[in-house]
C-alpha cells in the first residue's frame, strides 16, 4: 500500500463506475496481439532494506570509488556537502513553477541570482533561468537565431559533441531547416576555409563548441568575424563551464549555449542536468525559457516576478519563442550555490588545477603514444592516439578502478585508435600515472607483436 496506492477494492469501484466488468474488458479494445497476457518479467518485490544494497551495488558498477578519466560533456568535479543540504529543504525541493511572485519570492530571487552570475561568468547581458541541458540548449539557441535573422538553415562545427549535434538535427528536422557540418583541421580547431565555403546567404548561425570536442579552444574572434562578414549570427557552447574559470570568455558570441553540470550537479544516467542559454540584451524577447526580472511593490519594496514568458503556456502556440515549458529550477540552484561557494577567486583556482593536472597528464601520455592536437590550447580535456584499441586499455584499466577515456573510433572514424581523456580536479598524480604505465605497456607489447610479425615475415620469405 505504501507505493501502490489504489487498493484491490478501490480498482473494482472504479471498473463499476465505468462499467467494466474487468481489467480485461477495460482492455478489450487493444488488439490481442498487442496484449501481454503474462507476469512482467520483474525481480520478485524487494524490502527497503535490500533496494538500497541493489543501488549501492549498481553504483560500484558505474564507477563509484573509481580513478574517472572520462569527460566528453559530463565532468565529475568535486560537490560541496552544503549543496544536497540546501537543496533538500522542503521550500526547494517541492516547490514548483513560482507563478505566484507573492509565495515564491525566495525562489525567484535564487533565479534572479542565477541569472546574474551566469551574465558575469559569460560576459553576456542576459540568461535565462536555465533549460534542461547542454544540447537542448544548443538547439534552443539555433531556433533563437533562426527567429532573430529571418534565416532558415545552420552550419555546425563537426567538432562539437556529436550528441548536442543529434538534438540541434532533430529540432532542425521537424522545422524544415537544412543543417550543414564543416570539419575540423589538424589543430583540433574549426576549418576557417571550410567555414567560409559552407555560409551561404540563408545561413542563420555558425554554431561551435569550445572548449570543443575533441579538447581544444576554438578561436572564436576569427569565427565571430566569419559568421558576422556573411550576416550569419554566432552560437557558442560550452560544455565545461568549469573552463570559465581561466579560459576567456566568448564575449564576441551572439548566443551562448551552455551546460553548467560541472557546477555542482553530480553526473548521473543522462541528467538532469541544467542547460543555460545567454546572450545580449536586444535579443531578449526572442530568449527560450523562463526568465526572472527584479522589480518594485506598490510599497516600492524590491521584489522578483517572472517576465516576458513567451512560452506556449502563455501564449498562441506559433507566436512562442520555446515549447520548453518548464527550468531545471532545483538544478539551477545547485549551480547558484556552487557558484557561490566558490566565487571568482575559488573558481580560477578550480581551473587552474584542472588545467595543470590535463597538462602533467598530455605530457605523460605523449611520452608513450600519439597525443593527437597537441599543439591546440585545451583546458581540460585531450586525445590520445593508441597501437591497441581504446576498448581493450580500457578493459585492463577497469582491473585497476580506473575508468579510462571516451573511444572515439565510432564518432571520429578517422581518428582510428583514439580515446578523449579529461582531467579535473578529483584526478590524483597516482591515477595518472598508472593509466599511462599501462598505456605504455600496451604500445611496447603491440610493438613487440609487430616486430616479430616481421621477423616471422622475414624467415618465411628466406625460406
Amino acid at each position: 500500500m505504501r507505493y501502490l496506492p489504489k487498493s484491490p477494492g478501490d480498482r473494482e469501484a472504479m471498473l463499476k463506475t465505468i462499467g467494466a466488468r474487468s481489467i480485461d474488458d477495460l482492455f478489450a479494445s487493444i488488439p490481442a496481439e498487442y496484449r501481454l497476457n503474462r507476469d512482467l518479467n520483474v525481480p520478485r518485490q524487494m524490502a527497503e532494506s535490500e533496494i538500497v544494497d541493489w543501488f549501492r551495488q549498481r553504483s560500484n558498477e558505474s564507477g563509484d570509488g573509481h580513478a574517472i578519466f572520462l569527460g566528453a560533456g559530463v565532468y565529475y568535479h568535486y560537490r560541496p556537502v552544503i549543496i544536497d543540504s540546501l537543496i533538500s529543504r522542503g521550500e526547494f525541493l517541492t516547490a514548483y513553477t513560482p507563478y505566484q511572485p507573492e509565495i515564491s519570492q525566495g525562489t525567484l530571487q535564487s533565479i534572479f541570482e542565477f541569472q546574474t552570475m551566469i551574465c558575469e561568468l559569460t560576459g553576456m547581458e542576459v540568461a535565462n533561468a536555465s533549460m534542461y541541458d547542454g544540447s537542448t540548449a544548443a538547439a534552443e539557441a539555433v531556433m533563437m537565431a533562426v527567429r532573430l535573422t529571418g534565416r532558415r538553415s545552420v552550419v555546425i562545427a563537426r567538432s562539437v559533441h556529436p550528441e548536442y549535434r543529434e538534438v540541434v538535427a532533430t529540432y532542425a528536422w521537424h522545422q524544415g531547416m537544412p543543417v550543414s557540418t564543416t570539419g575540423f583541421t589538424d589543430s583540433g580547431g574549426l576549418d576557417p576555409k571550410e567555414l567560409e565555403r559552407s555560409i551561404t546567404q540563408d545561413t542563420a548561425c555558425v554554431l561551435v563548441q569550445s572548449p570543443n570536442f575533441l579538447g581544444a579552444i576554438e578561436d572564436v574572434a576569427a569565427v565571430a568575424d566569419i559568421a558576422h562578414k556573411h550576416g550569419a549570427m554566432l552560437v557558442v557552447s560550452i560544455a565545461e563551464a568549469v573552463s570559465l574559470g581561466i579560459v576567456e570568455p566568448p564575449r564576441q558570441a551572439d548566443i551562448i549555449a551552455m551546460e553548467a553540470q560541472s557546477f555542482g550537479v553530480p553526473p548521473g544516467f543522462g541528467g538532469p542536468y541544467c542547460g543555460v542559454i545567454a546572450t545580449r540584451e536586444q535579443f531578449v524577447r526572442q530568449l527560450p525559457g523562463r526568465l526572472v526580472g527584479q522589480t518594485t511593490d506598490k510599497n516600492g519594496k524590491r521584489g522578483f516576478v517572472l517576465t516576458l514568458a513567451t512560452r506556449e503556456q502563455h501564449i498562441r502556440r506559433e507566436k512562442a519563442t520555446s515549447n520548453i515549458c518548464t527550468n531545471q529550477a532545483l538544478i539551477a540552484l545547485m549551480v547558484n550555490i556552487f557558484m557561490t561557494i566558490y566565487g571568482k577567486a575559488g573558481l580560477r583556482e578550480l581551473a587552474k588545477q584542472n588545467l595543470a593536472k590535463t597538462a602533467y597528464a598530455a605530457e605523460q601520455f605523449g611520452i608513450h603514444a600519439t597525443v593527437l592536437f597537441a599543439n591546440a590550447p585545451r583546458f581540460n580535456e585531450f586525445v590520445v592516439q593508441t597501437s591497441e584499441d581504446p576498448y581493450a586499455i580500457n578493459s585492463r584499466l577497469l582491473g585497476h578502478k580506473i575508468l579510462g577515456g571516451l573511444p572515439l573510433k565510432k564518432l571520429y572514424p578517422e581518428l582510428g585508435n583514439a580515446a578523449l581523456w579529461c582531467c579535473t580536479e578529483m584526478t590524483t598524480r597516482t591515477a595518472i600515472d598508472t593509466a599511462v604505465g599501462l598505456v605504455a605497456e600496451s604500445e611496447r607489447s603491440t610493438r613487440a607483436m609487430k616486430e616479430a610479425d616481421v621477423r616471422s615475415d622475414i624467415e618465411e620469405v628466406a625460406r
